[in-house]
């Protein structure tokens, strides 16, 4: 694969942020998702709310929430955009020991809106690490992937299961 393919590179190679400026608004939707694995012991203290922090979840939600609308300010090239929608939700999964965290991100704009659901489910994640790393430094964060996106001139796109 050559730079060409690469959206963020102009002809000489050189890095720029692309020119929406010619696409059609629409809506727009991206949905990640990710994983953080704990000892038994942190996931008990998350989920019976005893953690020293305070709602540890509550937290990692509004956390997500806000790493979405910063989403450009964290990675260079990409377009500031006027959120719609951001929803971050957990799932327990008391068998593995972890806590899934699925985001949501929607905007009626020129560009997709994929890196703002994974910003938010890297920061909802990283919010739960740090939250509860006085107990368990070992938490493992994995398996962040977009899971699907709408919208725009290339349609619709969901992940392989």
């Amino acid at each position: 694969m050559t730079h060409d393919a690469l959206t963020h590179f102009d002809a000489q190679g050189q890095a720029h942020m692309v020119d929406v400026g010619h696409k059609v608004t629409t809506r727009r939707v991206a949905v990640a998702r990710g994983r953080i694995t704990m000892l038994p012991g942190t996931l008990e203290l998350i989920t019976s709310g005893s953690a020293k922090k305070g709602d540890v979840l509550g937290i990692a939600r509004i956390a997500g929430i806000q790493g979405a609308k910063k989403t450009s300010d964290l990675i260079p090239l990409c377009h500031p955009i006027g959120l719609t929608r951001v929803a971050v939700d957990f799932d327990i999964e008391p068998t593995t020991f972890s806590v899934a965290c699925t985001a949501t991100a929607e905007v009626n704009g020129q560009t997709g809106v994929e890196m703002e659901a994974l910003t938010a489910v890297q920061v909802a994640l990283l919010t739960i690490y740090d939250m509860c790393k006085a107990v368990d430094r070992g938490m493992t964060i994995s398996d962040v992937h977009l899971l699907e996106k709408h919208g725009g001139k290339s349609g619709s796109w969901v992940a392989v299961k």
